[in-house]
């Protein structure tokens, strides 16, 4: 009977112990994965719909009826040539005040739905306008320390708060990436097309699953607010005992660093499938490409940004495992 009851806990030992083998080991790489991380960030922008301006030019009639040229308001208010045909002739009559009256009912109306965002001035409705939202990856070796200079440089100098100013913080952080294409070796891209109201809440779901990587943004420049950690100060688990850890310039190779590149924009932007260099190239002109005008936001973020910083081949397994090896 002993050596029954030991035959049926055998195994279940045996299956405790790969559960305690598989935990050990997955909460292990979790500890990696929670290591301590600097980032930097860049951009802003608003998903407000964009002001417009609706004045349309004033037309003058000639008293003759004879035909009209732009300024201010006469001979009826243009109905002499008109209303003659009708027997009402250049008059206040009746049927003048009802019309007088339709026109600035409906100007008033027209006035408030646009003041509102319901329409643009074509009549159509704004919150149906197509808007695209892109988030757009690299993954480069760690030798390519000399982008983090050039992306550190642009947020402490950029003016995220116009649209020129975001504009080119974009052109200037995908050119970054385009001059460093020996340096590259994963990379992702997705986009969406989606109504205004919905662009926003898309934006931010991609912002914050990037930003929710880092342990401290030591750096960010986000609608012209301007953070940067002190040059002393070091984030939490990157040294111990006064001295870093296998985290400084000198580190083995194997090291890498992100950046993403988060987009809003007027219309359709569709981003290819990056299987290779090409398609990277292609989609970085892309995203890059889009104007000022149709340019709703912008967010620019990498990893690491603080000196002595490093992200590792089983950070990049855990915090990006959608990006694929190009």
């Amino acid at each position: 009977m002993y050596k029954q009851l030991i035959s049926k806990i055998k195994p279940l030992l045996k299956s405790l112990f790969a559960i305690g083998l598989v935990l050990t080991l997955a909460l292990s790489n979790a500890d990696g994965a929670l290591a301590a991380r600097s980032g930097g960030r860049m951009g802003g922008g608003s998903f407000r719909a964009p002001a417009r301006s609706y004045s349309s030019p004033s037309r003058t009639y000639a008293p003759s009826g004879g035909g009209y040229y732009p300024g201010g308001y006469g001979g009826g208010f243009g109905f002499p040539f008109l209303l003659p045909f009708f027997g009402f002739g250049g008059g206040f009559g009746g049927l003048f005040s009802i019309l007088i009256f339709i026109s600035i009912a409906n100007f008033l109306v027209q006035s408030f739905r646009r003041a509102g965002g319901g329409t643009d001035e074509l009549g159509n409705s704004v919150s149906s306008t197509t808007v695209s939202v892109a988030r757009l990856q690299v993954g480069l070796l760690a030798e390519a320390r000399g982008l983090q200079a050039e992306l550190d440089s642009l947020a402490r100098q950029a003016d995220t708060d116009t649209a020129a100013g975001r504009a080119q913080v974009l052109q200037e952080s995908t050119l970054a990436l385009l001059r460093h294409p020996e340096y590259w070796v994963y990379a992702g891209a997705e986009s969406t097309q989606t109504r205004l109201e919905a662009a926003e809440a898309k934006f931010n779901q991609f912002s914050l699953a990037e930003r929710s990587k880092f342990t401290e943004e030591t750096l960010s420049n986000y609608n012209n607010q301007l953070r940067e950690a002190g040059s002393n100060k070091s984030l939490p688990g990157l040294q111990e005992n006064g001295a870093l850890v296998a985290s400084d310039l000198n580190s083995d190779p194997g090291e890498f660093i992100v950046v993403t590149v988060i987009v809003g924009a007027q219309g359709k932007l569709q981003l290819p499938a990056v299987k290779n260099s090409e398609d990277l190239r292609q989609a970085l002109r892309q995203i890059g490409g889009v104007s000022s005008e149709e340019l709703l936001a912008v967010e620019v973020l990498w990893t690491p940004q603080a000196s002595g910083d490093t992200l590792t081949a089983d950070d990049m397994l855990a915090g990006y495992p959608d990006l694929r090896s190009i």
